[in-house]
């Protein structure tokens, strides 16, 4: 089943979830699932909030919540740049279920790479040296839809865009997955894809936001708040408000670390 298939939002909320395995890369409890109902099956990622590792800089609500929150921004701004997420109840109670999504092999949107082998057109972010001394160049694709994610990654204050976070579907589209620390009213954007830095945002993103904030006064708000405590919610609206009068992707600052470690 693909993230854009209108019965997944159902499955994912109903359907009846089976671990098949965990995913051991993950800081906090991830289990790989199967997940059926009705003769509609796929596979899904499963966070319960039992596994999740307290974090002192996220006190309130849960990483699963956040992770929802981000999910119903995505949606509400029309950028479905999130797969199906819900906050259910499983087999080791409540948590955050998110369909799986097939990546394409060998196609990835975000690399470190020597600076010879970024492809024509890439980005780049950040110049290093590899662990032999050899320099590296830290890039991502110039692909809109990627754009976008990085654009909406500023308005949900993201703070660990890893480049495993962004994901290249079977289907040909682009989602970001991962998004417990997100949403907080302290700015802690932190990701992988600077490239676009002082630089205008696409249009689709502007006629997104302003989408964006119009849900959020009719009533998206209010849903928020089971997620995000009610400071969260303000500051993202100002986060709103902020890039529909000036969309312009912004710098990194020095009060924050601007890209995660681990950067993949």
């Amino acid at each position: 089943m693909l993230p854009t298939d209108p019965a997944a939002i159902e499955l994912v909320a109903r359907g009846r979830i089976e671990v098949e395995g965990r995913l051991v890369d993950a800081s906090n409890t991830t289990l790989f699932c199967g997940i059926s109902s009705a003769g509609a099956e796929a596979k899904c990622v499963y966070k319960p909030v039992s596994g999740e590792r307290a974090l002192w800089d996220f006190p309130d609500g849960t990483l699963a919540g956040r992770e929802v929150a981000t999910y119903l921004v995505s949606e509400a701004a029309g950028l479905h740049l999130v797969p199906p997420t819900v906050y259910r109840d499983g087999p080791f109670g409540p948590g955050m279920v998110q369909l799986w999504v097939d990546t394409k092999e060998g196609d990835d949107l975000v690399d470190v790479l020597t600076p010879r082998d970024v492809p024509p057109g890439w980005r780049r972010v950040l110049r290093a040296r590899d662990r032999f001394g050899d320099p590296a160049v830290l890039a991502h694709a110039d692909h809109p839809s990627v754009c976008l994610l990085a654009a909406l990654d500023v308005v949900i204050n993201n703070a660990d865009r890893k480049g495993g976070h962004v994901l290249h579907a079977t289907d040909g589209r682009v989602y970001g997955v991962d998004h417990g620390i997100c949403l907080h009213a302290e700015h802690k954007l932190r990701t992988v894809l600077w490239g676009w830095v002082g630089e205008p945002m696409p249009a689709e993103a502007v006629e997104a936001f302003g989408k964006l904030r119009s849900a959020i006064d009719a009533g998206l708000g209010e849903r928020l708040t089971e997620h995000l405590t009610r400071a969260e919610v303000r500051a993202l609206e100002d986060r709103i408000d902020g890039l529909l009068a000036d969309p312009v992707f912004p710098m990194p600052t020095s009060d924050w670390r601007a890209i995660p470690w681990p950067a993949f």
